[in-house]
């Protein structure tokens, strides 16, 4: 071997290293926090967070008294003129922040179940999540009798929803172990529980008197008419204590996409990190249903939508979040303004979501063609 074949060698496995350093993300150490630097996620995810507070703004504008995005802007900061204060934050602020706090939470807890299942169809609503929350909120409007009538004045369709969720959850969950959770295994009970939810609120409507039925169908469609501030309140802190426990147990969930072994070699409990993670995601879910009823396929959408835009090979859960705000407001505002007729949010979710699901099917099924 000759000093021009060497020199080439070295020069080949400088550019191989070099090109490997590139390939990988830099790490950032703060304290005894680490974090991998993903410079196109942080974009993304500064242009979602901007696309999300205009549409919002636009959002709270229109209507039948139309305010420019300048006039809602100097409101929210608190310099706008007391008419506008009263439209904007009495009027039309609750029903704009429901739609926030419902796609962020539908959006993070879609990502949570896909990340978990590793199945872009395990959502909330495919699992029956949502179905679960509201068969027990149908079930209090429906049933008829003073009793029934002051559970719900004095606990709300928000509790109700919320016990109805977490049960469901909780069925599903058992009912797919086996020694560990299998993504395939965890759809299929959750179509059935679906299935079985569904049925149950079919027959409550078809037994209950035609009032409730009128007040439990407008509100099963899943719509954000008519959203107070103490509503919107109870969403917002649930939200945000649920949001605050994923963000601790997200650290810990990383490996996990390693594989249980690897997970579990770097000291990561994998099975108590996995199940902390679906319980808020069946809690996120029931908050979601129980602020503006089971608005579909938004927990389906938002995951799969976000891991493109930022490209990365799970579901983000923080730009899944935004996503699903963006895609909820969007929604709303399309409802309200593009449509002849206004019609409820859930409507143009399914509209949306419908073909996407099909589409997601016959990827999956031209990968399996494939191998």
């Amino acid at each position: 071997m000759n000093e021009t074949s060497v020199a080439t060698d070295a020069t080949k496995d400088a550019g191989t290293t070099k090109d490997a350093k590139r390939s990988v993300a830099p790490g950032v150490r703060l304290g005894r926090l680490s974090f991998v630097w993903r410079p196109w996620m942080v974009l993304v995810t500064l242009l979602l967070t901007a696309a999300t507070f205009l549409v919002f703004c636009v959002s709270i504008g229109v209507g039948d008294f139309p305010i420019g995005l300048s006039r809602v802007i100097a409101t929210i900061l608190g310099r706008g003129e007391q008419v506008d204060e009263f439209v904007i934050m009495d009027l039309r602020m609750p029903r704009a922040l429901a739609g926030l706090v419902v796609g962020i939470a539908l959006g993070v807890s879609g990502a949570i179940t896909q990340s978990v299942a590793r199945n872009p169809l395990a959502s909330p609503d495919i699992l029956g999540i949502t179905w679960g929350a509201g068969a027990v909120a149908v079930f209090l409007v429906t049933v008829s009798g003073g009793t029934a009538t002051a559970v719900v004045n004095s606990v709300g369709l928000s509790a109700a929803a919320l016990a109805g969720g977490l049960g469901t959850g909780l069925l599903v969950y058992f009912l797919a172990w086996r020694r560990g959770i299998d993504g395939f295994r965890l759809i299929l009970i959750g179509i059935a529980v679906s299935a079985v939810m569904q049925a149950i609120t079919t027959w409550l409507l078809v037994k209950a008197d035609i009032r409730d039925v009128a007040r439990a169908q407008a509100w099963l469609v899943g719509s954000l008419d008519n959203r107070s501030w103490d509503e919107v309140r109870v969403a917002l802190w649930c939200t945000l204590v649920l949001m605050a426990v994923v963000a601790a147990a997200a650290f810990q969930f990383k490996p996990i996409h390693l594989g249980d072994e690897i997970a579990a070699g770097l000291g990561v409990r994998h099975s108590r990190v996995r199940a902390l993670l679906l319980l808020c995601a069946v809690l996120l879910a029931a908050v979601a249903v129980g602020a503006a009823g089971p608005v579909a396929f938004v927990a389906l959408v938002a995951p799969q939508v976000a891991m493109r835009l930022v490209r990365f090979p799970t579901p983000p859960m923080v730009a899944s979040g935004l996503v699903g705000a963006l895609l909820l407001i969007g929604a709303d505002l399309i409802a309200r303004a593009a449509l002849p007729n206004s019609l409820p949010v859930g409507v143009v979710t399914a509209a949306i979501g419908g073909p996407f699901l099909v589409y997601l099917l016959v990827r999956a099924n031209l990968r399996q063609t494939d191998r």
